[in-house]
C-alpha cells in the first residue's frame, strides 16, 4: 500500500489541529502555496504541541520528559518512530523539505520548558529573550518554508509584536492557573500584587503595566512593518500574522476594554483582515 495514504492524513491532522486552537495562525496558511502551506501547518503544529504541555501536566516532571521526546525524536533519537505521532512526522518531512535547521527548532523547544514551572518572569529583557526564542524563532523557519532568509531584525521585531499581544491576550488563562509572564519587575515597580491578578482584579497600576506592554508590542510592530517592504512578497506572507496583532491592538487600546475578558475577533473578521493585507492594503488593522 503506497504511503501517500497515511502521509495525507498527517496532514490533515495538523490542519485540524491549528485551525481548532488557533484560527488566526491556521487562516495566514491559506495564502500560502500549498506544498508550502503544508510545512507551516507542520510547523505550527509542532508549537502548538510544545506550548500546550503545562495544560495536559500536574507536575514539571510529566513535561519535561515530553519536551524531551520531541528533542530526541529531533535529534533521531526518538524511541518507536514518529509514524504514530501525525506532528511529529510532518514536522521532519518539512524539516527535510525545506532545509530546516533543528538546532533553530530546538531553541523553542528549551525555552518552553519555562511553561512547565510557576517561576516569575524577571524582567522585561527575559520576557524579550522567550519571545525571541519562541515566536521570532518560528516566523523566521516560516519564512524560510516562504522561500528565503529574512533579515534578523524583521524576525525579531515580527515575533516581539506578536509574542508581547499573546501573553496580554492569555492573561486570563495564565492568570487562572497562577502563572503569569507580565515581568515581575514592571509589577513590583508599579505596587502590582500578583495575588490581585490572580484573583482577576483590575487596577489603575495593573493597567499601567498593560498599557506598557501594548505600547511595547505597537513599537515593534511598526518596526517589523517597516522592514517587512525589503523583503520579497512570497517571504511576506509569512508575517501576516502581523496584521492580525495590530488589530488586536487596536482592541486593547480601547478605554473600556477589559483585560480580563478579551473579546476574540470573528473568523470572518480574522479572513477579511488578512485578504485585505494580502492584497497590499496597509497592516496596522
Amino acid at each position: 500500500m503506497s504511503g501517500e495514504a497515511p502521509q495525507a492524513d498527517a496532514a490533515a491532522f495538523c490542519a485540524g489541529e491549528v485551525r481548532a486552537h488557533d484560527f488566526g495562525q491556521y487562516a495566514t496558511t491559506l495564502f500560502a502555496a500549498p506544498a508550502q502551506r503544508r510545512a507551516l501547518l507542520a510547523l505550527h503544529a509542532f508549537h502548538g504541541e510544545v506550548t500546550r504541555v503545562r495544560d495536559h501536566i500536574s507536575q514539571p516532571l510529566p513535561g519535561e520528559i515530553r519536551l524531551q521526546w520531541w528533542s530526541d525524536t529531533l535529534a533521531g533519537a526518538g524511541h518507536g518512530g514518529v509514524e504514530g505521532h501525525p506532528v511529529a512526522a510532518e514536522l521532519l518531512a518539512a524539516v527535510t523539505a525545506f532545509g530546516l535547521p533543528v538546532a533553530e527548532l530546538e531553541k523553542v523547544i528549551e525555552a518552553h520548558r519555562f511553561d512547565l514551572y510557576d517561576d516569575a518572569m524577571p524582567t522585561m529583557e527575559a520576557l524579550e529573550a522567550y519571545l525571541h526564542d519562541t515566536t521570532s524563532t518560528l516566523l523566521a523557519l516560516a519564512a524560510r518554508v516562504g522561500g528565503g532568509e529574512v533579515p534578523a531584525a524583521l524576525a525579531h521585531h515580527a515575533g516581539l509584536a506578536v509574542g508581547l499581544v499573546r501573553v496580554l491576550g492569555l492573561l486570563p488563562v495564565h492568570a487562572a492557573r497562577r502563572q503569569l509572564y507580565l515581568p515581575q519587575q514592571l509589577l513590583d515597580l508599579n505596587g502590582v500584587d500578583r495575588a490581585d491578578i490572580f484573583a482577576g482584579k483590575i487596577s489603575p497600576q495593573l493597567r499601567t503595566v498593560l498599557a506598557y506592554l501594548r505600547r511595547e508590542a505597537r513599537g515593534h510592530c511598526d518596526l517589523a512593518l517597516q522592514a517587512l517592504v525589503t523583503v520579497p512578497q512570497p517571504v511576506r506572507a509569512a508575517f501576516l500574522q502581523l496584521a492580525l496583532t495590530s488589530r488586536a491592538l487596536r482592541q486593547m487600546e480601547k478605554d473600556e476594554a477589559d483585560p480580563f475578558h478579551p473579546q476574540p475577533p470573528s473568523r470572518l473578521a480574522v479572513l477579511w483582515t488578512l485578504w485585505r493585507s494580502s492584497r497590499g492594503a496597509p497592516w496596522r488593522g
